[in-house]
Protein backbone atom coordinates (compact mmCIF):
# COMPACT_ATOMS: atom_id res chain seq x y z
CA UNK A 1 0.00 0.00 0.00
CA UNK A 2 1.34 3.37 -1.00
CA UNK A 3 1.93 6.24 1.43
CA UNK A 4 -0.88 8.23 -0.19
CA UNK A 5 -3.28 5.34 0.31
CA UNK A 6 -2.18 4.95 3.91
CA UNK A 7 -3.08 8.49 4.88
CA UNK A 8 -6.27 8.76 2.82
CA UNK A 9 -9.35 9.22 5.00
CA UNK A 10 -12.74 8.28 3.56
CA UNK A 11 -15.05 11.22 3.19
CA UNK A 12 -18.07 11.12 5.45
CA UNK A 13 -21.50 12.61 4.92
CA UNK A 14 -21.57 16.42 4.66
CA UNK A 15 -21.83 18.14 8.01
CA UNK A 16 -25.08 19.97 8.57
CA UNK A 17 -24.83 23.45 10.06
CA UNK A 18 -26.20 23.70 13.59
CA UNK A 19 -28.68 26.42 14.66
CA UNK A 20 -25.86 27.97 16.69
CA UNK A 21 -23.71 28.19 13.54
CA UNK A 22 -26.66 29.78 11.71
CA UNK A 23 -26.98 32.41 14.43
CA UNK A 24 -23.25 33.05 14.14
CA UNK A 25 -23.62 33.57 10.38
CA UNK A 26 -26.48 36.02 10.95
CA UNK A 27 -24.48 37.89 13.60
CA UNK A 28 -21.50 38.07 11.26
CA UNK A 29 -23.68 39.48 8.47
CA UNK A 30 -25.13 42.08 10.82
CA UNK A 31 -21.69 43.19 12.00
CA UNK A 32 -20.40 43.35 8.44
CA UNK A 33 -23.39 45.39 7.26
CA UNK A 34 -23.46 47.90 10.10
CA UNK A 35 -19.69 48.41 10.12
CA UNK A 36 -19.62 49.62 6.52
CA UNK A 37 -19.15 53.34 6.07
CA UNK A 38 -21.86 53.29 3.42
CA UNK A 39 -24.39 51.92 5.91
CA UNK A 40 -23.39 54.45 8.57
CA UNK A 41 -23.66 57.26 6.01
CA UNK A 42 -27.18 56.12 5.03
CA UNK A 43 -28.26 56.05 8.68
CA UNK A 44 -26.73 59.50 9.24
CA UNK A 45 -28.71 60.93 6.30
CA UNK A 46 -31.91 59.36 7.63
CA UNK A 47 -31.25 60.79 11.09
CA UNK A 48 -30.62 64.21 9.55
CA UNK A 49 -34.01 64.46 7.80
CA UNK A 50 -36.02 64.98 11.03
CA UNK A 51 -33.47 67.57 12.19
CA UNK A 52 -33.92 69.58 8.99
CA UNK A 53 -37.72 69.29 9.14
CA UNK A 54 -37.82 70.28 12.80
CA UNK A 55 -35.57 73.30 12.32
CA UNK A 56 -37.53 74.41 9.25
CA UNK A 57 -40.84 74.21 11.11
CA UNK A 58 -39.36 76.02 14.12
CA UNK A 59 -38.12 78.86 11.92
CA UNK A 60 -41.38 79.14 9.96
CA UNK A 61 -43.54 79.12 13.10
CA UNK A 62 -41.35 81.22 15.34
CA UNK A 63 -44.41 83.18 16.48
CA UNK A 64 -45.86 80.03 18.05
CA UNK A 65 -48.74 79.67 15.60
CA UNK A 66 -49.96 76.23 14.60
CA UNK A 67 -52.57 74.75 12.36
CA UNK A 68 -55.56 72.70 13.31
CA UNK A 69 -55.75 68.98 13.36
CA UNK A 70 -56.24 68.81 9.62
CA UNK A 71 -57.43 65.85 7.69
CA UNK A 72 -56.55 63.46 4.99
CA UNK A 73 -53.97 61.61 7.04
CA UNK A 74 -50.90 62.68 5.07
CA UNK A 75 -47.74 64.55 5.97
CA UNK A 76 -49.20 68.10 5.76
CA UNK A 77 -51.78 67.27 8.46
CA UNK A 78 -48.94 66.16 10.72
CA UNK A 79 -46.79 69.20 9.91
CA UNK A 80 -49.57 71.54 11.02
CA UNK A 81 -49.53 69.88 14.44
CA UNK A 82 -45.79 69.87 15.16
CA UNK A 83 -45.73 73.21 16.97
CA UNK A 84 -48.52 71.98 19.27
CA UNK A 85 -46.78 68.71 20.06
CA UNK A 86 -43.27 67.62 19.14
CA UNK A 87 -44.42 63.99 18.89
CA UNK A 88 -45.98 64.84 15.53
CA UNK A 89 -42.46 65.34 14.17
CA UNK A 90 -42.07 61.54 14.35
CA UNK A 91 -45.07 61.03 12.07
CA UNK A 92 -44.00 63.84 9.76
CA UNK A 93 -40.44 62.53 9.46
CA UNK A 94 -41.65 59.03 8.63
CA UNK A 95 -44.08 60.44 6.05
CA UNK A 96 -41.23 62.46 4.53
CA UNK A 97 -38.67 59.63 4.39
CA UNK A 98 -40.91 56.70 3.42
CA UNK A 99 -41.55 57.64 -0.23
CA UNK A 100 -37.84 57.89 -1.12
CA UNK A 101 -35.12 58.03 1.54
CA UNK A 102 -36.00 54.85 3.46
CA UNK A 103 -36.61 52.64 0.37
CA UNK A 104 -33.47 54.07 -1.23
CA UNK A 105 -31.40 52.96 1.76
CA UNK A 106 -33.07 49.53 1.75
CA UNK A 107 -32.48 49.20 -1.99
CA UNK A 108 -28.78 49.90 -1.55
CA UNK A 109 -28.37 47.30 1.20
CA UNK A 110 -30.54 44.65 -0.48
CA UNK A 111 -29.05 45.19 -3.92
CA UNK A 112 -25.55 44.69 -2.57
CA UNK A 113 -26.41 41.60 -0.51
CA UNK A 114 -25.45 38.91 -3.05
CA UNK A 115 -23.98 40.91 -5.93
CA UNK A 116 -21.59 42.71 -3.59
CA UNK A 117 -20.21 39.41 -2.31
CA UNK A 118 -19.78 38.14 -5.87
CA UNK A 119 -18.06 41.36 -6.92
CA UNK A 120 -15.68 41.16 -3.95
CA UNK A 121 -14.92 37.51 -4.67
CA UNK A 122 -16.20 36.30 -1.27
CA UNK A 123 -19.45 34.61 -2.29
CA UNK A 124 -17.79 31.34 -3.26
CA UNK A 125 -15.95 31.19 0.07
CA UNK A 126 -19.19 31.76 1.98
CA UNK A 127 -20.71 28.78 0.21
CA UNK A 128 -17.69 26.61 1.02
CA UNK A 129 -18.69 26.88 4.67
CA UNK A 130 -21.59 24.61 5.72
CA UNK A 131 -24.17 27.28 5.01
CA UNK A 132 -25.98 26.16 1.89
CA UNK A 133 -27.43 28.57 -0.62
CA UNK A 134 -30.90 28.66 0.90
CA UNK A 135 -29.58 29.33 4.39
CA UNK A 136 -27.25 32.05 3.12
CA UNK A 137 -30.04 33.72 1.15
CA UNK A 138 -32.36 33.68 4.16
CA UNK A 139 -29.59 35.16 6.30
CA UNK A 140 -29.06 37.94 3.78
CA UNK A 141 -32.78 38.70 3.73
CA UNK A 142 -32.99 38.65 7.54
CA UNK A 143 -30.06 41.07 7.68
CA UNK A 144 -31.79 43.39 5.20
CA UNK A 145 -35.01 43.27 7.22
CA UNK A 146 -33.06 44.08 10.37
CA UNK A 147 -31.65 47.11 8.57
CA UNK A 148 -35.22 48.11 7.62
CA UNK A 149 -36.18 48.12 11.29
CA UNK A 150 -33.03 49.91 12.44
CA UNK A 151 -33.32 52.57 9.74
CA UNK A 152 -36.95 53.26 10.62
CA UNK A 153 -36.18 53.48 14.33
CA UNK A 154 -33.29 55.85 13.61
CA UNK A 155 -35.71 58.22 11.89
CA UNK A 156 -38.27 57.89 14.69
CA UNK A 157 -35.79 58.36 17.56
CA UNK A 158 -34.11 61.30 15.84
CA UNK A 159 -37.50 62.94 15.25
CA UNK A 160 -38.63 62.32 18.83
CA UNK A 161 -35.41 63.82 20.21
CA UNK A 162 -35.61 66.91 18.00
CA UNK A 163 -39.34 67.28 18.67
CA UNK A 164 -38.77 67.17 22.43
CA UNK A 165 -36.01 69.77 22.20
CA UNK A 166 -37.77 72.25 19.92
CA UNK A 167 -41.46 71.81 20.73
CA UNK A 168 -43.66 70.95 23.72
CA UNK A 169 -44.74 67.39 24.47
CA UNK A 170 -48.03 66.34 26.00
CA UNK A 171 -51.45 64.99 25.18
CA UNK A 172 -52.05 65.06 21.46
CA UNK A 173 -55.01 65.44 19.12
CA UNK A 174 -55.57 62.66 16.61
CA UNK A 175 -56.55 63.21 13.00
CA UNK A 176 -60.13 62.45 14.05
CA UNK A 177 -60.04 65.31 16.56
CA UNK A 178 -60.02 63.21 19.75
CA UNK A 179 -57.43 63.56 22.52
CA UNK A 180 -55.08 60.80 23.65
CA UNK A 181 -52.39 60.79 26.33
CA UNK A 182 -48.68 61.20 25.65
CA UNK A 183 -48.04 57.60 26.70
CA UNK A 184 -50.62 56.32 24.23
CA UNK A 185 -49.17 58.63 21.61
CA UNK A 186 -45.71 57.16 22.17
CA UNK A 187 -47.19 53.68 21.84
CA UNK A 188 -48.79 54.60 18.53
CA UNK A 189 -45.53 56.16 17.35
CA UNK A 190 -43.75 52.85 18.03
CA UNK A 191 -46.52 50.93 16.24
CA UNK A 192 -46.28 53.30 13.27
CA UNK A 193 -42.51 52.78 13.10
CA UNK A 194 -43.03 49.00 13.04
CA UNK A 195 -45.65 49.32 10.28
CA UNK A 196 -43.31 51.52 8.24
CA UNK A 197 -40.52 48.93 8.62
CA UNK A 198 -42.94 46.17 7.54
CA UNK A 199 -43.92 48.32 4.53
CA UNK A 200 -40.37 47.89 3.19
CA UNK A 201 -40.25 44.09 3.02
CA UNK A 202 -41.42 44.20 -0.60
CA UNK A 203 -38.56 46.50 -1.60
CA UNK A 204 -36.12 44.29 0.33
CA UNK A 205 -37.28 41.15 -1.51
CA UNK A 206 -37.15 42.92 -4.88
CA UNK A 207 -33.63 44.21 -4.18
CA UNK A 208 -32.47 40.76 -3.12
CA UNK A 209 -33.83 39.23 -6.32
CA UNK A 210 -32.07 41.84 -8.45
CA UNK A 211 -28.89 41.14 -6.48
CA UNK A 212 -28.97 37.50 -7.61
CA UNK A 213 -29.09 38.50 -11.28
CA UNK A 214 -25.70 40.18 -11.50
CA UNK A 215 -22.20 40.07 -10.05
CA UNK A 216 -21.97 43.85 -9.88
CA UNK A 217 -23.08 45.40 -6.62
CA UNK A 218 -23.32 48.87 -8.16
CA UNK A 219 -25.49 47.57 -11.01
CA UNK A 220 -27.79 45.78 -8.57
CA UNK A 221 -28.17 48.87 -6.37
CA UNK A 222 -28.78 51.14 -9.37
CA UNK A 223 -31.36 48.77 -10.84
CA UNK A 224 -33.21 48.46 -7.53
CA UNK A 225 -33.32 52.23 -7.07
CA UNK A 226 -34.40 52.67 -10.71
CA UNK A 227 -37.28 50.22 -10.22
CA UNK A 228 -38.25 52.03 -7.04
CA UNK A 229 -38.45 55.37 -8.85
CA UNK A 230 -40.36 53.79 -11.75
CA UNK A 231 -42.97 52.30 -9.42
CA UNK A 232 -43.37 55.65 -7.66
CA UNK A 233 -43.99 57.36 -11.00
CA UNK A 234 -46.52 54.73 -12.06
CA UNK A 235 -48.35 55.22 -8.78
CA UNK A 236 -48.90 58.90 -9.62
CA UNK A 237 -50.41 58.43 -13.11
CA UNK A 238 -54.24 58.58 -12.87
CA UNK A 239 -54.72 56.50 -16.02
CA UNK A 240 -53.06 53.53 -14.27
CA UNK A 241 -55.46 53.46 -11.32
CA UNK A 242 -56.38 49.85 -12.11
CA UNK A 243 -52.90 48.53 -11.33
CA UNK A 244 -51.91 51.00 -8.62
CA UNK A 245 -53.36 49.00 -5.70
CA UNK A 246 -50.91 46.23 -6.62
CA UNK A 247 -47.83 48.48 -6.50
CA UNK A 248 -45.78 48.06 -3.34
CA UNK A 249 -45.74 51.81 -2.68
CA UNK A 250 -49.48 52.48 -3.08
CA UNK A 251 -50.47 52.04 0.57
CA UNK A 252 -47.25 53.23 2.18
CA UNK A 253 -48.79 56.32 3.81
CA UNK A 254 -51.69 54.31 5.23
CA UNK A 255 -49.77 54.27 8.53
CA UNK A 256 -51.45 57.66 9.17
CA UNK A 257 -54.67 55.74 9.86
CA UNK A 258 -53.11 54.62 13.14
CA UNK A 259 -53.53 58.25 14.27
CA UNK A 260 -57.29 58.08 13.87
CA UNK A 261 -59.78 57.26 16.61
CA UNK A 262 -60.89 54.58 16.05
CA UNK A 263 -58.05 53.24 13.94
CA UNK A 264 -58.85 52.57 10.28
CA UNK A 265 -57.45 49.12 9.50
CA UNK A 266 -58.56 48.55 5.90
CA UNK A 267 -55.65 50.20 4.06
CA UNK A 268 -53.17 49.03 6.70
CA UNK A 269 -54.16 45.41 6.11
CA UNK A 270 -54.04 45.91 2.34
CA UNK A 271 -50.55 47.39 2.65
CA UNK A 272 -49.24 44.45 4.68
CA UNK A 273 -50.91 42.02 2.27
CA UNK A 274 -49.26 43.63 -0.76
CA UNK A 275 -45.88 43.58 0.99
CA UNK A 276 -46.30 39.89 1.87
CA UNK A 277 -47.19 39.15 -1.76
CA UNK A 278 -44.07 40.91 -3.07
CA UNK A 279 -41.93 39.18 -0.45
CA UNK A 280 -43.32 35.78 -1.47
CA UNK A 281 -43.01 36.34 -5.23
CA UNK A 282 -39.60 37.96 -5.37
CA UNK A 283 -38.25 35.94 -2.46
CA UNK A 284 -39.14 32.75 -4.35
CA UNK A 285 -37.65 34.17 -7.55
CA UNK A 286 -34.44 35.06 -5.69
CA UNK A 287 -34.25 31.53 -4.24
CA UNK A 288 -34.86 29.91 -7.65
CA UNK A 289 -32.20 32.08 -9.27
CA UNK A 290 -29.61 31.79 -6.52
CA UNK A 291 -29.88 28.02 -6.06
CA UNK A 292 -29.38 27.47 -9.82
CA UNK A 293 -26.74 30.16 -10.29
CA UNK A 294 -23.22 29.22 -11.36
CA UNK A 295 -21.02 30.74 -8.66
CA UNK A 296 -17.62 31.69 -10.11
CA UNK A 297 -16.58 34.48 -7.71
Amino acid sequence: MSRAEAIEVPAGPPRKPSPLWTFGLFRSELLTTFRRWRTLALLAVLAGVPILVGIAVKIETGDGGAGGPGGGGGGPAFISQITNNGLFLVFTALAATLPFFLPLAIGVVAGDAIAGEANAGTLRYLLVAPAGRTRLLLTKYATTMTFCLVATLVVAVSALTVGALLFPLGDLTTISGTRISLVEGLGRALLIALVVAASLIGVAALGLFVSTLTNSGIAAMATTVGLLITVQILDQIPQLHAIQPYLFSHYWLSFADLMREPVYWDDLIKNLGVQALYAAVFGSAAWARFTAKDITA
